[in-house]
């Protein structure tokens, strides 16, 4: 491990510490005020406020021990699981950066993260184990395997052995809120992923957005639906974190509508997010069999809604504030909400700018368009990245003009509610996944039957929209099918990421500029929805 400046006792005193506004001095807070109260559940296991303190602590030392320091990146590589927070909060406690893994992605993506971020040490479970060892085996980079619930390969380190160790030897070391807390890695339009790096700050930024959009009661339990490996989902713990309030966390998997209302049923849980899919099936299966459920706050984000799916949310849940939360991972995530009053009047709209926030509305020569224009959204404010990881071009690229570019095209009505028209960075969000198109492509012009290829949207009713794939075949090849292409995908692409269906062309529309002409595909490809899988 390359270690980093870092603070110890010489060079600040606890009560100093204690001052750092970051979700391990509020774990530790709530472990010294309501230590015997129930910070997480999972499944049938609950963990108090002073349990995750100490077992935080004691991963922290056992990461310390094995040469982690201040600023080295550690891979989690999980399925949401209590393990998964005590993890990220050790990294955090010594000032290392969790960098999460999206469990889905191939041996050759995770490969790409631990080759750019430059981690030695990932932190994963059984099941997934042999992805660690898959990914070792390609780029040699892994020098720690820490498992959760053991591994067959006995070179691993197994979480809980770690965790016996005596943690009484971990420094204390001051970690400022402007320390990298998590490094979340988004495709680019380049179709390499970057690392959004989020500091502390962007997170309690995110905290305080949470708290003041939702009222709270004194019997609030949230539920953290999404990945964790997601900034919805690891995001999540940042208002449950100020607040000392339950969260549940929902097992990955099968999504099951009816053990979905059973939990939130039996836990009381009064808030929670989910993608209009999951709200869809769940609005079906409360409207079948109805639960006698406490939910206050239902929020939904991270693809587009239908009509029909929030009229289905505003009738089934007509007690509770129906809330639209969007943004996204550079801005730790949330930068416009539609509250619940408003949410049939405004049906569509994203809503206004939280707090936190300041935006404008421009043009590309950085001009504020006049109401009712549309132009791109650009940001300000603590919630921002600092930058992404080793990428400096990306982040100039980012940033200039002195805000944050979004990438997404967007209208104000006279209101001051905020309308999405377009997506400048070509992106497709498929059941709450963010697919890159470039990425896609890159994988494309891999293949040695494809000669050229485009990635377009196309609408889908259960996903919101799926990638299709406008390809020319190579000189001399006849016939290509996705089926014959699986293998090739599989090895290279998540499967949520690959194309669902292939249209095979002559030759790709092209501008006097040379670059394809995607509106004159989508015309022609977008709108078709015949064959394609569920």
């Amino acid at each position: 491990m390359t270690a980093t400046t870092e603070s110890t006792t010489d060079l600040t005193t606890e009560p100093m510490r204690s001052r750092r506004n970051h979700w391990n001095n509020q774990v530790r807070r709530h472990a010294f005020m309501i230590p015997d109260q129930t910070a997480i559940k999972y499944l049938d296991k609950a963990t108090t406020w002073r349990e995750l303190d100490e077992r935080t602590r004691a991963f922290a030392a056992a990461l310390y021990r094995r040469g982690v320091r201040f600023g080295d990146r550690v891979l989690m590589a999980l399925l949401n699981r209590t393990e998964y927070v005590e993890a990220v909060l050790g990294a955090n406690l010594i000032g290392a950066i969790p960098v999460p893994v999206n469990i889905r992605m191939s041996p050759a993506e995770v490969g790409y993260l631990v080759t750019d971020s430059g981690a030695r040490v990932i932190v994963t479970e059984k099941l997934l184990a042999p992805l660690a060892d898959a990914v070792n085996a390609s780029t040699g980079g892994l020098e720690t395997v820490i498992a959760v619930d053991g591994s067959d390969n006995p070179a691993h380190l197994d979480y809980e052995t770690l965790l016996a160790e005596d943690p009484s030897d971990l420094p204390e070391i001051d970690v400022p809120e402007e320390t990298v807390a998590l490094i979340m890695y988004t495709s680019g339009t380049t179709g390499k992923p970057k690392g959004a790096m989020l500091t502390h700050t962007n997170l309690q930024a995110q905290a305080v957005t949470a708290m003041i959009a939702a009222s709270g009661e004194s019997d609030d339990v949230a539920s953290i639906v999404p990945p964790i490996f997601h900034i919805a989902g690891i995001g999540g713990f940042a208002p449950v974190f100020y607040r000392g309030i339950p969260a549940v966390i929902h097992a990955l998997g099968a999504f099951d509508a009816d053990a979905m209302l059973d939990t939130l049923e039996r836990e009381g849980t009064t808030s929670v997010f989910m993608v209009p899919a999951q709200w869809q099936a769940v609005c079906a299966a409360q409207k079948a069999r109805p639960r006698n459920l406490k939910l206050r706050n239902i929020s939904w984000g991270a693809a587009p809604a239908s009509d029909t799916v929030l009229n289905a949310m505003n009738e089934t849940f007509p007690a509770a504030s129906n809330m639209t939360a969007f943004g996204q991972t550079e801005m730790s995530p949330v930068t416009c909400m539609l509250e619940g009053k408003d949410a049939l009047r405004k049906i569509g709209s994203v809503g206004k700018v939280v707090p936190c926030v300041t935006a404008r509305i421009v043009d590309p020569m950085m001009n504020d368009v006049k109401p009712g224009e549309v132009g791109e959204i650009v940001y300000r404010g603590p919630n921002m990245m600092k930058g992404y990881w080793q990428n400096p071009q990306a982040t100039a690229d980012a940033f200039r003009g002195g805000w944050f570019h979004s990438g997404d095209l967007v209208r104000e009505d006279e209101e001051g509610f905020l309308y999405v028209v377009d997506r400048a960075k070509d992106m497709i969000i498929s059941g709450g996944e963010n697919i890159y198109c470039a990425e896609v492509e890159n994988v494309l012009f891999g293949h040695a039957k494809i000669a050229e290829a485009a990635i377009i949207a196309r609408a889908h009713e259960k996903w919101g929209e799926v990638p299709v794939a406008v390809v020319v075949l190579a000189e001399g090849v006849d016939e290509l099918t996705l089926e014959e292409l699986e293998p090739y995908l599989n090895e290279n692409l998540a499967r949520f990421k690959q194309p669902k269906d292939m249209v095979i062309i002559d030759e790709l529309p092209r501008n006097a500029g040379g670059k394809v002409v995607k509106p004159t595909l989508r015309k022609a490809y977008g709108s078709k929805d015949a064959g394609l899988a569920d």
